[in-house]
């Protein structure tokens, strides 16, 4: 993989935005820095671009060539100024310094190599071109972790992200000794990149990293009850260890089952949450020999919402983790031979639009805890999960028609309040089951159901 530097200038020269940049008449110097050169070294089309510029005026003259104003991202004193092309972002910041002092002061090395427009040279005073080729996250000053605790979660997520990349032990010693400074980080900086991990096709490789560097708990302490019930009760199947494993299964169900990358990172979330509520429910019967978990989704559930209101999830992330976290062992129940059909359309019916995800969810967790294994009982829940997925189909394909309404209901009789509510949900459940096909019957139904309610 080794690259020259005259080959490597080529290859910046040949990008698009580089040539709208090279007749610019510039006030100062001009520096591509970042990701961009990175991802050229690794023979990859860079998705956005940063500028370090020495004079302020410039951020014009690229507004000029681009003919686009930009605006700024951040507070002072440090701000970021964008300008957006279509599809792509050009980041541009002005150099406090020289650009060998901005360069020592980035987060990596992989990410402080700097090409200068203007004079077509290199800038590599950390040996990012090296640790590039070595495969080797390394930061460039010994202070960087804590002069920005965020970074922590960075290494992780360029370790998730770049293949085959390694983190230098003096880098993964000084995330392990200041791995509490994480809670320091705004949350909503430490969700982002969380989200970028569990985004990741190689996410199972960025949570288990982040198990060994000890900040998955210290992001989710409320992860450590589940470790120490692993380690207390000496179960063969981790509660804490199976939720690890399930990641390995993420995406290839999510991609099996089209899953789009908000999706996928749902189900990441759901999956992380799933079983939190298992520490505060573990119940043994000693006559069956047998350890229970009662209600440990609704506990799950609760725990979940927690920590998401913690790190400030949105309202949509929120509610689709939380509905799949209380429904993960849904599909568990039915998987006998005993299941019917109607159950099966339950499941739809309840879950909609999130049903996909739930079988992936369901299908990390199975595996998780059988550690990739199939036998029977691995082998009759992917069967189910595979009807459900064709009846999903077939109700996306053709939704079951609304038989009755709210406002039916009121000229009916029926009080303003919960008690609708409730009808109306019995009749959608028994029209899935197929105990209710018209709307004279829904309507029979209700009045039934009034009677019983107001004699």
């Amino acid at each position: 993989m080794a690259i020259s530097a005259d080959r490597l200038k080529e290859n910046i020269k040949e990008q698009k935005i580089i040539r709208a940049l090279l007749p610019g008449d510039f006030y100062g110097e001009v520096y591509l820095v970042g990701g961009a050169i990175r991802e050229l070294i690794l023979g990859n089309k860079p998705g956005d671009y940063d500028f370090a510029l020495s004079d302020a005026r410039d951020i014009k003259t690229f507004e000029s060539i681009f003919r686009t104003p930009s605006f700024i991202l951040g507070k002072k004193p440090i701000q970021t100024h964008r300008v957006v092309i279509k599809d792509q972002a050009l980041d541009i910041t002005i150099l406090k310094g020289t650009i060998d002092e901005d360069l020592k002061r980035r987060d990596f090395t992989v990410n402080a190599i700097a090409y200068n427009v203007r004079h077509n040279s290199i800038t590599d005073t950390v040996q990012g071109i090296e640790d590039i080729q070595r495969k080797i996250i390394r930061y460039p000053d010994e202070n960087s972790i804590a002069n920005d605790p965020l970074r922590m979660l960075k290494a992780v997520r360029h370790f998730t992200m770049l293949q085959d990349f390694s983190l230098h032990i003096d880098l993964t010693r000084s995330i392990t000794e200041l791995k509490h400074l994480i809670n320091n980080v705004a949350p909503e900086r430490v969700k982002y990149e969380m989200d970028l991990i569990l985004s990741s096709a190689n996410a199972a490789s960025g949570i288990k990293k982040l198990e060994e560097l000890g900040l998955l708990v210290e992001i989710f302490p409320e992860l450590y009850p589940l470790k120490l019930l692993d380690k207390e009760k000496q179960f063969t199947l981790e509660t804490f260890g199976h939720t690890i494993d399930g990641f390995g299964y993420l995406h290839k169900y999510g991609r099996r089952y089209n899953l789009d990358v908000r999706e996928i990172k749902n189900v990441g979330y759901s999956l992380l949450f799933h079983d939190l509520g298992k520490a505060g429910t573990f119940t043994y019967d000693e006559k069956k020999d047998a350890v229970h978990f009662f209600y440990h989704e609704q506990f799950s559930r609760d725990i979940s919402q927690s920590i998401m209101e913690r790190l400030k999830f949105s309202t949509q992330e929120m509610k689709a983790v939380l509905s799949l976290i209380e429904n993960h062992m849904r599909i568990f129940l039915i998987s006998n031979d005993e299941s019917t059909e109607k159950a099966l359309r339950r499941v739809v019916y309840k879950m909609g639009d999130l049903t996909p995800s739930l079988v992936v969810l369901t299908l990390c967790d199975m595996y998780g805890s059988s550690g990739g294994e199939n036998n029977p009982s691995t082998q009759r829940v992917k069967k189910r999960c595979a009807e459900i997925i064709e009846i999903f189909v077939q109700w996306k394909r053709k939704p079951l028609p609304k038989l009755v309404a709210g406002g039916d209901l009121l000229l009916m009789g029926f009080p303003e309040g919960p008690l609708i509510g409730k009808c109306l949900s019995e009749i959608r459940e028994k029209q899935v089951a197929g105990e209710i096909a018209t709307k004279e019957e829904a309507m029979e139904y209700a009045r039934e159901m009034l009677m019983a309610e107001h004699p």
